[in-house]
């Protein structure tokens, strides 16, 4: 039996009484610390004071390189890529994935949809992202400017950088709708920026990614557990991109590379260990703390009463009898008197205070490639070739092949096998209700309060009070 919390809905524009401290402050490395400084929130960048630091740091590879790792640590623990407080869980309330069961003013404005400029959500993950993007755009400036480091790893910084600029500019557009494309620390230039347009910021987006891609190009990786952007990262974003932007030919190229290169997982209870072999690009968890992923702690349900998130019926309903990914990623819990019981995401499954480490939380992973190329495919009228990309993550799954067999068919068997295949990752559901058209046909018949201008969330009014140029405000706020 399952359980819904009575929700009681406020009024669109309601102002919260405050807003969470979200995030933990972190004792980062001094020298990453000073390389920047003064370089915090997007426009409200002061004139940088590490000028002097900064040659010194684009001197030595192992200081760089522990930039970059500071960058992936703060897209773990912080904003929008975080599995605290990220698009897993908050865009899950938002779509049809989760229901929320917390008392938080932020999500509970999320999860209602009665989102407003001032929630904490909205302006933390600006924030933060536009911070990693300037942090980004320092190290490619610095390396660039560089005179002791030699061509290998000029090319290997800049690349992972342009990537981080390309990949957070990916989840701003998708949130925002237009949102500024920032490739300069010219502070005075930041502070007065204007909005880009969807499909430029698309534009700009792809464009940094070819150059990453062509710059990381014969690079050695540097790890074997694949917690670097490397070429195939970039081209797993590059194909996403294309498939957001209708250039099937595009999309089916760059995802046909990355099918070739990888093995897909045919073991669905080792999808999500880190050392699986379709994992394309992962965040590493610590030594010491944590060392497993924020995820699981987020998502797997300890207790009733005490759930904070669980699936919603609908999602529970969208598995197919038979389905190996209901029995292995997803798991219940009931109360003590056994008269609820909640339904949770349990793809990861290690506790964060386990001695080892044996998840780390999954950004890109081979079967979303296979049902990008399968959903190009269709597109472009390749029935049978649709059809074996999808046979081949149903099969994985233990379900017979589909029986969609034109290309609208196809392309409604494909977004249901997203639905299945990518719930609770990095807000998948929610991208694709919104890049299908399908939002409003899902979410209104669901979510009382929705509005079709709910597709984007409202520009911060904090950086609309700071910098004039962004308005005018998304349209519904």
């Amino acid at each position: 039996m399952r359980f819904f919390r009575p929700i009681h809905y406020t009024t669109r524009g309601q102002r919260p009484l405050g807003s969470a401290q979200y995030f933990l402050r972190k004792l980062s490395m001094i020298i990453v610390g000073l390389l920047f400084m003064g370089c915090s929130d997007f426009v409200e960048v002061k004139p940088p004071q590490n000028t002097l630091i900064s040659a010194t740091v684009f001197d030595d590879p192992a200081t760089v390189e522990s930039a970059l790792a500071n960058l992936y640590f703060d897209m773990r623990e912080q904003g929008m890529v975080s599995g605290n407080f990220g698009l897993t869980p908050c865009m899950g309330i938002y779509a049809d994935e989760l229901d929320y069961y917390g008392s938080n003013t932020d999500y509970s404005q999320m999860y209602q949809h009665n989102v407003i400029a001032g929630n904490g959500l909205v302006q933390s993950w600006w924030a933060q992202a536009y911070h990693l993007i300037y942090s980004a755009n320092d190290i490619i400036r610095g390396v660039e400017a560089s005179k002791s480091l030699v061509g290998e790893d000029k090319q290997r910084f800049k690349g992972q950088a342009l990537f981080v600029r390309a990949y957070m500019h990916s989840l701003l557009v998708a949130v925002y709708g237009d949102v500024p494309y920032i490739v300069t620390t010219d502070y005075l230039e930041n502070n007065t920026v204007s909005r880009t347009p969807v499909s430029a910021v698309y534009e700009q987006i792809i464009a940094d990614l070819n150059e990453a891609k062509d710059v990381l190009d014969g690079q050695e990786v540097a790890s074997n557990e694949k917690i670097f952007p490397d070429k195939e990262t970039v081209m797993a974003l590059l194909a996403r991109m294309y498939l957001y932007t209708g250039q099937w030919e595009m999309a089916a190229s760059f995802s046909t590379e990355l099918i070739n290169a990888f093995s897909l997982e045919e073991a669905i209870e080792r999808v999500f260990l880190k050392d699986s072999p379709e994992t394309i690009w992962q965040l590493k968890s610590d030594a010491d703390f944590p060392k497993n992923t924020r995820e699981a702690t987020q998502l797997i349900i300890q207790a009733i009463p005490g759930q904070t998130y669980a699936l919603t019926d609908g999602l529970v309903a969208a598995f197919e009898d038979g389905d190996q990914r209901f029995d292995q990623w997803v798991s219940s819990i009931s109360d003590s008197e056994n008269t609820i019981t909640l339904f949770y995401a349990h793809k990861y499954k290690a506790d964060l205070n386990e001695t080892a480490s044996v998840e780390y939380s999954i950004l890109f992973r081979l079967a979303e490639q296979l049902l990008i190329r399968a959903e190009a495919r269709a597109y472009l009228g390749d029935i049978e070739g649709a059809q074996a990309d999808l046979n081949r993550i149903r099969n994985r799954a233990g379900l017979p092949n589909t029986v969609a067999n034109t290309r609208d068919a196809l392309l409604d068997a494909i977004l249901r096998e997203r639905r299945v295949e990518l719930f609770t990752e990095q807000g998948h559901r929610w991208f694709d209700l919104k890049r299908t058209g399908s939002a409003e046909a899902v979410l209104g018949a669901l979510k009382p309060n929705w509005r079709p201008t709910d597709t984007v969330l409202p520009i911060p009014e904090s950086e609309l009070e700071t910098n004039p140029n962004l308005l005018p405000q998304n349209s519904g706020y």
